[in-house]
């Protein structure tokens, strides 16, 4: 299979996506190993799919304990989660990194316009103090692009991010600040702000230093202390190479080459379609052309109209994860 990304970034309707995603499930029905195992054990014949909801979604665990790739090139760069000393982590083979700069790049410049407009501050202590974290890797990128002097990360420096945030108000400055959870929390500890054009966009997840809070409990904090009407929110994770995006009330939206599916809680072969029931959330992502674009996550999650959903909260004994642990 051509695993040119031009033909699936360009998908414009439901007929594209489905042609899309059956020509990737073929070809990783045949040459990713796992997946070939895993249909097989299912008793699934892949050419009797002939819809994206009847392709088989393979468990997310599988990249802790397998190489899941579906070509013969080589690894271009390794992506891994984060985890305590001793845990498993799941590790993400990228044979085609380009693949994954133009599924970031797109989908940022579809939900927000050019990086290039933005002064972009990073608030990743978590991320930046480990390797293989594929969201450093994307806001690297975006903070090269900015160009904006003021762009960058910030550690532990609070008092600097807050005076830079002030500067940039007063300058009018279209700016975007991305943090993980717990490390925005700790900065609204110290400081408080009116800064109503603000884009706050939380990562999600404590990483295991605070207890963890309900999602419009968390927001309704943030909202207050930057003075901003809504949070925004980044769904992401180390075995996907899209992100889904939300602009407030914790309903995110997919770009066109993504979708999430429910799996029923009880039976996780079956989909769910009727409304306003919370399932197993299962991604495609055809991004991850080279790897499996059917994967089972452990979230729970609600599909709110055509290719938008909202996370409910996460499988019991699920594996702590800093990207998408927000609870309803």
């Amino acid at each position: 299979m051509n695993s040119s990304p031009g033909h699936f970034f360009s998908i414009s309707n439901e007929q594209d996506f489905n042609e899309s995603a059956l020509a990737v499930f073929r070809h990783q029905a045949v040459n990713c190993e796992v997946y070939r195992q895993y249909i097989s054990h299912l008793g699934v014949n892949p050419q009797e799919i002939k819809h994206y909801q009847n392709i088989p979604f393979l468990p997310i665990s599988f990249f802790k304990s397998h190489a899941v790739v579906s070509s013969s090139a080589p690894t271009e760069i390794t992506f891994s989660s984060s985890g305590t000393t001793g845990q498993m982590t799941s590790k993400h083979l990228v044979q085609k990194v380009s693949i994954y700069e133009e599924s970031y790049n797109k989908a940022f410049q579809l939900f927000y316009g050019k990086p290039s407009e933005y002064c972009i501050l990073a608030l990743l202590p978590s991320y930046l103090e480990r390797d293989g974290s594929s969201l450093i890797y994307m806001v690297d990128d975006l903070l090269k692009q900015s160009i904006h002097p003021l762009s960058g990360y910030f550690l532990h420096n609070h008092q600097e991010l807050f005076e830079t945030l002030n500067k940039l108000k007063a300058d009018g400055q279209k700016t975007l600040l991305i943090g993980v959870t717990y490390a925005l929390l700790d900065f609204t500890e110290l400081y408080q702000m009116e800064f109503s054009e603000l884009i706050v966009m939380e990562t999600g997840g404590m990483k295991g230093k605070r207890k963890e809070m309900v999602r419009a409990e968390l927001h309704h904090l943030l909202c207050d202390a930057f003075g901003v009407k809504h949070i925004h929110s980044e769904y992401g994770m180390t075995e996907l190479l899209s992100q889904a995006y939300s602009k407030g009330s914790g309903i995110f939206e997919c770009p066109p080459w993504m979708k999430v599916l429910l799996r029923d809680t009880s039976d996780p072969l079956s989909m769910l379609t009727q409304a306003n029931t919370t399932g197993g959330i299962n991604v495609i992502d055809l991004a991850n052309v080279n790897s499996c674009s059917f994967i089972a996550t452990q979230d729970l999650g609600k599909i709110h109209g055509e290719n938008s959903f909202e996370i409910m909260g996460r499988f019991d004994n699920a594996d702590i994860r800093g990207c998408n642990l927000l609870v309803q």
